[in-house]
């Protein structure tokens, strides 16, 4: 398991899930499978607990998928 510990900046967004998932136009349901299955952005859990608030910092969104940025197919491999 990954832990991060960015600390967000004053300036930073908290995002919902329905949020992220709007920003990066995928589904919110490809989020919740990338949180189980891994692959996807960093995300906090507010709270303890199952059911505890998903958030995502605005930053690890936009620094997710410029690590995914690509200029051919040949670049990338699917795993």
């Amino acid at each position: 398991m990954t832990i991060h510990t960015k600390t967000p900046s004053a300036d930073d967004e908290f995002f919902t899930t329905k949020d992220a998932a709007h920003l990066l136009q995928l589904s919110h349901r490809t989020l919740e499978r990338m949180r189980v299955e891994g692959g996807g952005p960093p995300f906090i859990k507010a709270g303890n607990g199952k059911r505890a608030r998903v958030l995502y910092l605005k930053s690890d969104l936009i620094s997710w998928l410029k690590a995914r940025r690509f200029d051919n197919t040949s670049q990338y491999s699917n795993p």
